[in-house]
């Protein structure tokens, strides 16, 4: 019998004596994903930069080689990233940390789907791409000029961080706000706070430069630490409001002279965002599979549904449809207002209904976007999650938006939002379920 099987089944409480009397005694891996139905390691990933290197390998497309930033300026445009996401980190935390410090930040760069790293002299652009059947895919580029450029993907030594609980069990993101010393290294002896949507405004950013106006806001970005054992509370009144990193760094060494705060603010949003939807696609795969094995091994029939396979999917959707609907989000006290064009790029192409609002609509006083329903539902990783995982997704979208789900959760979502939301997605998501169309109340 399987092994993930006699595990689901004893973690489950179905334990019979006849069926685990031919079960040897065994030992569970941690990476769940690297067995069926998963096979993350063995599958072949299917995404942005895969379909990308498939065209160049064909000789359809060509990267196009720069004596500074090598492949850089040239994959941003092929995968059409703006330069103005452009977010420094100048703190040791990722691959390259030996050509990282404040005076030389690491650079990333994202769209919806793919997260590109840029170190100064760096030996690899380090590239994340997000798959709609494999969660996260890292992968490398070498920054030598040749045709054409080696794209490496990489497994273990990226898993070993982003593989983690961290990143929710499944291969994912992960975004660290650390206090950081001169020459760039970590203050480990003061923490490290994991950040996201949901973390409080002062412990971001540690490690990170920050352009952009935030009121009377504190954050931790821009701060250099000497102090052996610095604290939440350490005075940075000189990172905050910061519009200029012209006296902290080359700006010209850069694409952009900005770390714009509007950038980051979704970057956060984003990237847990990610991580939640490969840990919904994975668990619901898995618990299916083992329902299937379990069907097959009692003799079931193969449509029987387990209540614990219910149970699974429910312990890892709710917490999706939390997180899309912005449930957790620490609220703005004063507005935000970026230093780039980021905002006006990242709304470019939004979807519109016939009012002209958007998903992608910024708020940037008391909330981050305007309408709180994350625009990642147009997203592949989204829209090809399990069908049994997306019908319940969408029902309890529906709920939720009809006005059905009244839990103190959603409170923050009025009447009049839920509706504006209801007539955004109506005009913009292709393939609604027949209930979207039906009148509220019905």
């Amino acid at each position: 019998m399987n092994t993930y099987l006699c595990n689901w089944l004893r973690t489950t409480g179905i334990v019979m004596g006849l069926l685990f009397a031919h079960v040897p005694s065994v030992v569970i891996a941690d990476d769940d994903f690297e067995h069926e139905p998963i096979g993350y390691s063995k599958s072949e990933p299917d995404n942005a930069v895969s379909r990308l290197f498939a065209e160049i390998s064909a000789g359809e497309k060509s990267l196009t080689f720069d004596p500074h930033f090598g492949y850089l300026t040239s994959l941003l445009h092929e995968l059409a990233i703006p330069v103005s996401s452009q977010s420094l980190v100048f703190s040791k935390t990722s691959l390259q940390r030996n050509r990282i410090s404040p005076r030389h930040p690491r650079s990333l760069y994202f769209n919806d789907d793919v997260y590109v790293g840029f170190c100064q002299s760096g030996d690899v652009l380090e590239i994340s791409a997000v798959d709609s059947h494999l969660g996260t895919v890292f992968y490398t580029i070498d920054q030598t000029d040749r045709s054409p450029p080696r794209l490496q993907r990489q497994t273990d030594s990226c898993l070993i961080c982003h593989g983690s609980s961290h990143t929710k069990g499944v291969p994912g993101h992960l975004l660290r706000s650390v206090f950081t010393d001169p020459a760039g290294n970590p203050v480990l002896a003061s923490g490290t706070y994991r950040i996201n949507q949901s973390s409080p405004f002062k412990l971001r950013w540690g490690g990170w430069y920050v352009t952009g106006e935030h009121g009377d806001q504190k954050h931790l970005g821009n701060l250099i630490v000497r102090d052996q054992r610095p604290d939440e509370n350490i005075d940075n009144s000189a990172g905050q409001n910061l519009t200029d990193l012209g006296t902290r760094l080359k700006v010209e060494n850069f694409l952009t002279p900005h770390s714009d705060i509007v950038a980051l603010l979704v970057l956060e949003h984003q990237t847990e965002a990610h991580n939640l939807l490969t840990r919904a696609n994975f668990t619901t795969r898995q618990a299916l599979h083992l329902e299937a094995q379990l069907n097959r091994e009692l003799k079931e029939s193969p449509d029987k549904r387990w209540a614990s396979t219910q149970s699974r999917m429910k312990s890892v959707l709710e917490p999706l449809i939390e997180y899309l609907f912005y449930c957790d989000e620490a609220p703005l006290t004063s507005p935000v207002k970026g230093t780039s064009e980021f905002a006006v790029d990242f709304t470019a192409n939004a979807r519109r209904d016939r009012q002209n609002r958007s998903l992608r609509d910024f708020d940037l006083t008391t909330r981050v976007f305007k309408y709180p329903l994350s625009y990642l539902i147009y997203s592949e990783s989204f829209q090809q999650l399990p069908s049994e995982a997306k019908e319940y997704v969408m029902r309890r979208m529906w709920d939720i938006l009809s006005g059905k789900e009244q839990s103190e959760k959603y409170d923050h979502l009025t009447p009049e939002v839920r509706r504006a939301i209801r007539e955004i997605i109506l005009a913009t998501m292709p393939s609604l379920p027949d209930y979207y169309y039906a009148p509220v109340g019905s």
